[in-house]
């Protein structure tokens, strides 16, 4: 993770020396990552598209097969090569965005070692002092930026965003009701998310089954490998937000702003490459 974060903290840094804000920074660090990851994004949306298309065959493959496991298990390894779909393409995804939560995490959480590459010896003898005045805090760093910033320009960082301090840890501030703010547009952003792609996901199903023309396989009640795929990646779009939360509130405010910009970011993207992909399914079906 320490690599990643170093990578990431050469961006953040770079922006911050433009903007001289430490939010501002992190809002188009946000953006500039996202339009990384579009190309991850796009392959995922087509991989649950042809899941979804994939799923009366898998039925029918498994009706056929059913009492032969080797057939069926040879069976579905063909459609997969045929159709070019791999069963783990949004475990995948998955896993690149926990790499990149982790990442950004130890970055905010360490900003003087990862995004301003200060010296070793320099944040050791500072946090040497913190600890002997009784400071035990998880975030040293951050308290090195929040006591000596103002006389060290080395370890100074603006984290002024909106009124708001994104040094602060809403864990450690329970009485500062403008902790909650960001975290808790972060939690609406996730809700919205989830609740679009639910929304996709079961779009797709309809019409699926339109076009089947209602005809129901006897096998519906047998689970196939696609749909147990399908649930693995349903459970992980709803772990990896609920496991950013809980981070949100023990880690800086600067990690629950980078998550919400990035939840309104993956909202447009997937609004407008579903979009995309629709009209352009119209289009080849015209």
């Amino acid at each position: 993770m320490g690599a990643i974060s170093s990578l990431f903290g050469y961006l953040l840094n770079a922006l911050y020396t433009v903007f001289n804000n430490y939010g501002i920074a992190i809002i188009v660090f946000s953006i500039i990552l996202r339009l990384i990851l579009i190309p991850i994004t796009i392959k995922q949306q087509k991989a649950m598209k042809k899941s979804a298309e994939l799923q009366e065959e898998m039925k029918e493959i498994q009706r056929k097969y059913k009492n032969n496991p080797e057939k069926l298990n040879q069976e579905t390894i063909d459609l997969y090569k045929r159709e070019k779909l791999s069963p783990f393409a949004g475990c995948f995804s998955s896993i690149i965005q926990l790499l990149i939560i982790l990442s950004v995490f130890w970055l905010v959480s360490q900003p003087l070692t990862y995004m301003k590459k200060i010296d070793t010896n320099i944040i050791n003898d500072y946090r040497t002092q913190l600890q002997q005045e009784g400071n035990q805090s998880a975030y040293m760093e951050i308290e090195i930026i929040n006591k000596y910033g103002a006389q060290d320009e080395r370890v100074r960082l603006n984290m002024d965003f909106l009124g708001l301090d994104l040094s602060k840890v809403p864990s450690s501030n329970l009485n500062d009701w403008r902790v909650y703010i960001i975290p808790i547009l972060y939690v609406i952003s996730s809700i919205v998310s989830i609740k679009i792609t639910n929304n996709f996901n079961k779009k797709k199903k309809n019409d699926k089954k339109a076009i089947t023309d209602g005809k129901e396989l006897q096998t519906q009640e047998e689970p196939n490998e696609l749909e147990a795929m399908e649930a693995m990646n349903k459970n992980m779009t709803f772990m990896l937000p609920l496991m950013s939360v809980f981070i949100a509130f023990i880690a800086p405010l600067g990690l629950a702003l980078y998550w919400f910009v990035s939840n309104i970011l993956v909202i447009i993207e997937k609004i407008i490459i579903d979009a995309v992909m629709k009209h352009k399914e119209e289009k080849e079906n015209a």
